[in-house]
């Protein structure tokens, strides 16, 4: 392997190691030249038969404050509508402790104790605020495509939060924009026969906010990975 090639294997793994859901930006503006460079990168995501179902919408500036300002005011007063269900109903192990320890270490590192629902509740609601970024990215496609271009989308968003980090930006991917789905159908013009994936914050990382301290854990390979010899 030459040097290159392995400079860049590097590159790439630091930038997928290194990924992690950043909960507070500075509002330092993003180019527009960088978006488009981390979305045409992205765009090399594989998809079935090349159909590359992805549709994205950006928001920035006034259209990301309007936006904001109808998803907060749906949310504190519960109108909620879900685009799709996202988790099961009833979670089973280990998913469920998995859940559970990662809201534990986030409120901790907010300062939230257990039974402050109030203090809960504001630091969901900052979803909709994009955590601070000056950027929120919508991922939509058509309603029709079924389950093989979700995967698709899946590589896409993925590709999204890596190519971001190798530019110097940060990501959070925000299922949470799901639950006022028709707020964000509304205020952006998105067609009822597109459904909307995921939103996703993107901008800089504010390296003194506790919260982006959080490193999540990961089982170790053995414990998912099953490997056939014989």
């Amino acid at each position: 392997m030459s040097g290159d090639m392995l400079q860049n294997r590097i590159s790439a793994l630091d930038a997928v190691v290194g990924r992690r859901s950043v909960r507070r930006f500075l509002p330092t503006p993003v180019a527009k030249e960088q978006i488009t460079t981390v979305l045409a990168a992205a765009s090399r995501a594989p998809s079935g038969v090349n159909a590359q179902p992805w549709l994205v919408h950006v928001v920035t500036g006034a259209a990301s404050e309007r936006l904001s300002c109808a998803a907060m005011q749906a949310a504190q007063v519960g109108e909620i509508g879900l685009e799709y269900q996202y988790l099961p109903a009833i979670m089973q192990e280990p998913y469920l402790s998995r859940r559970r320890k990662l809201g534990h270490d986030l409120y901790a590192l907010y300062g939230i104790g257990r039974d402050d629902r109030a203090a809960r509740k504001n630091a969901m609601l900052r979803n909709f605020e994009f955590f601070g970024a000056p950027v929120g990215l919508f991922f939509t496609m058509e309603r029709e495509m079924t389950l093989g271009s979700w995967l698709d989308m899946g590589m896409f968003m993925q590709n999204v939060m890596t190519v971001a980090r190798t530019v110097g930006l940060e990501t959070c991917p925000q299922q949470a924009w799901c639950d006022v789905g028709g707020v964000v159908h509304k205020e952006l013009g998105i067609p009822e026969n597109h459904i909307l994936l995921s939103g996703m914050a993107l901008g800089y990382v504010d390296p003194d906010a506790p919260e982006n301290s959080l490193v999540t854990e990961r089982v170790p390979v053995d414990e998912f990975a099953t490997f056939h010899t014989g």
